[in-house]
């Protein structure tokens, strides 16, 4: 459970990092109402890094299932009977 915990932290670190890395145009010409509104294409390395985001928080949300699970089977163990 702690191994599983640690992964999950190193994953929470790495997500936030890539999110961070993703620039937008989100200043002040996109909020211009309809100037410049194009279609976005990623290519190379920013394309690399939206995978990477999508992959890591996948990964996140799966173990957080796992971590949950194995948590509700833990309890279960002390919880006795009538």
């Amino acid at each position: 459970m702690n191994i599983l915990l640690a992964i999950q932290a190193v994953l929470s670190v790495v997500l936030i990092f890539c999110i961070l890395l993703q620039s937008r145009a989100a200043g002040l010409t996109s909020n211009t109402g309809g100037v410049n509104q194009a279609v976005v294409q990623r290519r190379g390395a920013e394309k690399l890094l939206y995978q990477a985001t999508i992959a890591i928080s996948i990964a996140f949300f799966v173990l957080t299932v796992l971590q949950w699970y194995a948590y509700g089977q833990s309890c279960h163990k002390f919880v006795t009977a009538p």
